[in-house]
């Protein structure tokens, strides 16, 4: 197991069919110790996710909360220091996906985003870091998007945040390295998720077209980059890089 021993903090990994679901179970599976923030699910639901972690032998704890809120974030990175006594791997997935053009979109809706998808990541990380620094080691993984690379039709908001993130990686992945901290992003293509599945079946049939591989993705092709990224040997070198499952979509 690739991961025995590790702490690992994912943010979105709710219940429901989903990248942050699929990185909790690859890592439960590699035998990881999780904390989960999750938001908008009920308890029970919760619970029954908890239980199917733990019967891979792991320890498992739930904090609830908008993650973009400094209060959650703190108390996220708080609760599993206390619980755990460390943190190796920091998974930044939590995300909201709306479609809007330009003329369009609202003020709110572009906060909202920008919210969600990259000042989660801001903090945290910032809080995370000074845990990682102490014990010099640590894994900052951060889900961004090929539409941050390439952009996209009814996205700019969407496409911002994701570009926001790779450029926030990059820089810190160049301020951590010294501590024994790497950090990366993992910019998937289309993916058949939850969120997915609200998108408008034009922008599927237009997405699809331009795939190099012609199809969408399943989470549990995205999951195992995420467990590369934390293992060790195998994610040692990497740092400031954005690996793209993408199915072609973004070539590098």
């Amino acid at each position: 197991m690739r991961l025995k021993g590790k702490i690992a903090v994912i943010t979105g990994a709710g219940p429901v069919h989903g990248i942050g679901k699929g990185i909790a179970l690859a890592y439960a599976r590699e035998g990881a110790d999780l904390s989960l923030n999750y938001y908008g699910h009920k308890l029970d639901d919760m619970e029954q996710f908890k239980n199917e972690l733990e019967s891979f032998g792991g320890r498992v704890i739930l904090t609830e909360g908008d993650i973009s809120q400094v209060e959650t974030a703190e108390r996220l990175i708080t609760s599993t220091v206390s619980a755990f006594g460390r943190i190796d791997i920091l998974v930044n997935n939590a995300y909201i996906s709306t479609q809007s053009l330009i003329q369009d979109m609202t003020v709110e809706a572009w906060d909202n985003m920008m919210s969600v998808n990259l000042r989660s990541v801001f903090l945290t990380t910032r809080f995370a870091v000074p845990h990682m620094i102490e014990q010099k080691f640590g894994r900052i993984i951060n889900m961004a998007s090929q539409i941050g690379q390439k952009g996209g039709v009814e996205h700019s908001h969407y496409a911002a945040s994701k570009a926001g993130i790779i450029g926030f990686t990059k820089s810190i992945a160049m301020e951590l390295g010294r501590h024994g901290i790497t950090a990366n992003c993992i910019a998937p293509g289309p993916i058949e998720t939850h969120v997915m599945h609200t998108v408008n079946q034009e922008w599927r049939d237009k997405k699809l077209a331009e795939l190099v591989i012609p199809r969408f993705g399943e989470v549990d092709e995205v999951s195992p980059t995420a467990v590369f990224l934390a293992a060790e040997p195998d994610g040692n070198l990497f740092t400031g890089q954005t690996l793209g499952p993408n199915l072609g979509d973004v070539m590098l």
